[in-house]
């Protein structure tokens, strides 16, 4: 009987992501799962081509998760999260502002300049600017579009925002919280230059989205990878490329800040069309 089998998509927002599937592709391959996977230079061809068949499973970004959501809903079927990685769980987004600054609560921030992410970026643009106006406050947003149609995936609009924070020539700067300190380590923010004035509810980040019913081989895709030990050498350096130390069962209860963030900006239609008028992936 062949071996039960798994085409995988995943958005090469790094050259890194050839090295990790690559090295779990010959994982998977030797616990009986012919798997392989193909590389999409952005997130909306891969939702389409998951929803089309094309592809069995499909790494995907929040924001990708909810256009296959949406797209599944409008076509009579469904999606499902698989599986995610224990760092997608849990995180938040925060604004900052320099250590001198006179902004002390998030109302201060009415009126200022605001440095934001790319386009599509959930964790340094969509969910921070939705937080803010729930909170009635309205600010002169400031956009660094790198890697549009990697979802915040490539971080460099991130931490042009923060650079720019630093130079001064923003008020305050979005970005999510692990970055908040990653870009602490590696010098862009200087220790103990910034403060946080806000911070949003928690959300949960990528999901790995498959097509429902599922097939053996999917079935089998997400045993393995939950099996996965972070004690294994084989894939511990894989997991620490991919930022994680053990997959989970997937959720989805941690989109709806996302999902409400994609409405108020009007960046997918309800029924899963890209509606954004300056978004060019």
């Amino acid at each position: 009987m062949p071996a039960p089998t798994v085409l995988m998509g995943a958005v090469a927002y790094d050259p890194k992501v050839v090295t990790i599937w690559e090295g779990f592709r010959t994982w998977l391959r030797g616990r009986g799962l012919d798997f392989d996977f193909v590389l999409y230079s952005h997130y909306e061809r891969q939702v389409e081509d998951l929803l089309a068949g094309r592809i069995d499973a499909a790494w995907n970004s929040p924001l990708a998760w909810v256009r296959a959501e949406r797209l599944a809903t409008a076509n009579g079927t469904a999606v499902r999260a698989l599986t995610m990685r224990d760092t997608d769980q849990d995180l938040t987004s925060v604004v900052v502002v320099r250590a001198d600054s006179p902004v002390r609560q998030i109302a201060d921030l009415t009126g200022r300049v605001v440095a934001v992410g790319a386009v599509d970026s959930p964790q340094a643009t969509l969910i921070p600017l939705d937080h803010l106006a729930a909170a009635g406050v309205a600010v002169d947003v400031r956009r660094f579009d790198v890697g549009v149609g990697l979802h915040g995936d490539h971080i460099g609009g991130e931490r042009d925002a923060a650079r720019a924070l630093v130079a001064g020539e923003v008020d305050a700067a979005c970005m999510i919280d692990a970055n908040h300190l990653a870009f602490v380590q590696e010098g862009t923010l200087p220790p103990e230059s910034t403060r946080i004035v806000a911070q949003t509810a928690r959300y949960d980040h990528c999901n790995m989205t498959v097509r429902v019913p599922e097939s053996d081989g999917v079935r089998l895709f997400g045993t393995l990878l939950l099996g996965m030990s972070y004690a294994d050498p084989q894939v511990r350096p894989l997991l620490d490329l991919e930022g994680l130390t053990a997959w989970r069962e997937g959720r989805t209860t941690g989109y709806d800040a996302l999902a409400d963030a994609v409405d108020t900006s009007g960046f997918y239609s309800l029924d899963g069309r890209v509606t954004a008028t300056d978004y060019r992936p």
